[in-house]
């Protein structure tokens, strides 16, 4: 008979064998399931972001007269804001000066500071101030043998808008009005003026024409320049021969008005082409517009600041956003929330009801410090865009372990 010990002790072997193995099992699945669960990458939250929007403002009328014709632009902005009236070219008496100016200028060029070369006056100066005393033209008194710097010039025909000395500086930068008159047509089609056209270099003729717009855009030429813009501000200058000249530009130093430049004649009627500087909040917008064909100075001056005043109450500051704005917020799965705000103020200005668009973003995050930039909303208006970081205002906390063990697959 034989024993049984054997293979009872197999019996236990294989039990035991058992055992560890399935102990073993355990541990390298427990093991397994928690690196999945504390290794695996946690998916990004998407941030809950404020919709898209636009901000407008409302829309107010400018004051324009019931005469003439006219239009107002801003430096800055291309092209007019609004104008009224018939906007086809029409005589725009003294104004023509402007383009006589900037026209010299181009052949004779000044720097800020600058008073250029000097011109002694001829028997010639003196018989053009003959003929335009003779024709009925402002002019200003010549003496043979004084001697003018080309600054002084500009001052002789821009502030008491004297005609013979536009012709005298046409003759000097171009050696006669017929040349002159060539390089102006140059110079007005290498800067897209179209409408205007010189007959000559002081507006008398009514064949010296210009439209609205393009007056506009003269006028902020003559700002940009150094030297003229200066000339236009003031109020008179002390000439030799002559003496003190006053502006003709009555306005000038009241309601912003910086320039730029009168014009009468009977067919032209009272002209103004005029800069004025408007505080708008915290900001200042240089306008420059035209007001042509008025009955007379008096009213066309009293034209010219009623549409300043509704022009400037057409621009808005408008605050965009301030710093700590929310514009959304995350949420983890796990419980863990922290609020989407704006970094800094923003403000923009705009003119009547334009439009800003305003177009939140933000990346998926997992997790994140507070004051982490996160996005940014963009505010686009006009063909120009503002960008403002947008941050965590809280700390967006990540996963923590228990979390992670009870949510292996996300």
């Amino acid at each position: 008979m034989q024993s049984s010990l054997p293979s009872d002790r197999s019996r236990v072997y294989r039990r035991r064998r058992v055992t560890v193995f399935s102990a073993l099992a355990i541990v390298l699945l427990l093991l397994g399931y928690t690196s999945l669960a504390v290794l695996r990458p946690i998916p990004a939250n998407a941030a809950e972001l404020a919709p898209a929007g636009v901000i407008s403002q409302p829309v107010s009328e400018l004051d324009w007269p019931s005469f003439g014709t006219g239009a107002i632009g801003v430096i800055g902005t291309d092209g007019v804001l609004e104008g009224f009236g018939a906007q086809e070219s029409t005589p725009m008496a003294s104004i023509t000066k402007t383009v006589t100016a900037l026209v010299v200028l181009d052949r004779m060029p000044l720097d800020e500071g600058e008073d250029g070369p000097e011109l002694t006056l001829t028997e010639a100066d003196a018989r053009i101030y003959s003929q335009t005393i003779a024709e009925g033209g402002s002019a200003a008194r010549v003496a043979v043998g004084s001697v003018f710097t080309e600054r002084q010039l500009l001052e002789a025909m821009m502030l008491p808008s004297a005609n013979n000395y536009s012709i005298t500086l046409a003759n000097w930068a171009y050696g006669s009005v017929p040349a002159f008159l060539d390089a102006a047509q140059a110079w007005l089609s290498a800067h897209d003026l179209a409408g205007t056209t010189l007959a000559d270099s002081s507006g008398l003729s009514s064949g010296s024409r210009s439209t609205p717009a393009d007056l506009v855009a003269i006028g902020k030429l003559a700002l940009a320049h150094p030297v003229l813009s200066q000339v236009v501000q003031q109020t008179s200058a002390e000439l030799p021969v002559i003496g003190e000249v006053k502006n003709t530009n009555k306005l000038l130093g009241s309601n912003g008005v910086i320039g730029l430049k009168t014009g009468t004649t009977r067919v032209a009627g009272a002209c103004l082409l005029f800069a004025a500087e408007a505080t708008v909040g915290s900001e200042t917008v240089t306008l420059v517009g035209v007001i042509l064909g008025a009955p007379n100075h008096r009213q066309l001056n009293q034209a010219v600041t009623a549409l300043l005043a509704s022009t400037t109450a057409g621009f808005h500051e408008v605050t965009l956003v301030e710093a700590g704005e929310s514009y959304g917020s995350y949420t983890a799965p796990w419980g863990a929330t922290a609020n989407i705000v704006a970094a800094e103020d923003a403000s923009v200005l705009v003119w009547q009801d334009a439009p800003v668009t305003v177009t939140p973003t933000a990346s998926a995050l997992e997790s994140g410090e507070d004051g982490r930039t996160v996005g940014s909303v963009t505010f686009d208006h006009a063909g120009e865009s503002i960008a403002v970081p947008l941050v965590l205002e809280d700390e967006l906390e990540g996963a923590d372990l228990g979390w992670k063990l009870a949510n292996p697959f996300g």
